[in-house]
């Protein structure tokens, strides 16, 4: 399993080539970006990224200052805004809490700022996963429906894989690297949407053809 999951990496990384993502100019704007971009596409997230950042709201504590209800209408553009709202507050609240700030919320070992994470409301794994991966550069591997979709229809996962038994595929089996799993994260992501399409895939033309 250790050699098809870096002949995975490998095909893709040659036929891509590095994607050095995740879009972000901050930690706080990648943090920011992985709790809007739930249910919605990334076009949207930027529109509302780009509208703060013109606003001057583009930061921990303006954010933070901001009501619930203006928030939530700062952020509609990218759907469930009342919901992501409560969740980015909640979120902002467990960080001034627990460190004060979020350099050192940030500076926390991984597990910790893992297991914090998971336990503010509205954030699960993916999202706890990507924050930690993108915005504090921990070395944890993000698994969303793009790499369910590539291991299932590639025979590395059952249809009932769990997002533990899927993150195990690489932690065990991949140096403990956060650029490697940064990479190889976005790789997928970019195979998912231009090859392993969720109907009509293009597998002659895909990378892992032959696999």
């Amino acid at each position: 399993m250790t050699n098809r999951i870096e002949e995975i990496h490998t095909r893709l990384l040659e036929h891509f080539g590095p994607q050095r993502w995740w879009p972000g100019e901050t930690p706080f704007e990648v943090m920011l970006g992985a709790v809007l971009t739930q249910n919605t596409s990334w076009r949207n997230v930027s529109m509302v990224i780009e509208a703060l950042r013109q606003e001057g709201l583009l930061s921990f504590d303006a954010l933070e200052a901001l009501p619930l209800e203006v928030l939530a209408e700062n952020i509609r553009p990218s759907g469930y805004y009342n919901q992501k709202a409560k969740r980015l507050k909640g979120l902002f609240a467990a960080i001034r809490e627990d460190s004060g700030n979020l350099e050192t919320f940030f500076d926390q070992d991984t597990h910790t700022l893992r297991e914090k994470l998971l336990a503010i409301k509205g954030i699960g794994p993916e999202t706890a996963d990507s924050i930690a991966l993108y915005a504090a550069g921990k070395p944890v591997f993000v698994v969303d429906a793009y790499t369910y979709r590539i291991l299932l229809r590639h025979d590395l996962i059952g249809e009932d894989a769990g997002y533990e038994e899927i993150q195990d595929l690489f932690l065990g089996k991949l140096p403990s690297d956060a650029h490697l799993f940064n990479e190889y994260h976005a790789l997928l992501v970019r195979l998912a949407k231009e090859h392993c399409k969720k109907s009509n895939p293009l597998c002659d033309t895909c990378p892992l053809h032959g696999f």
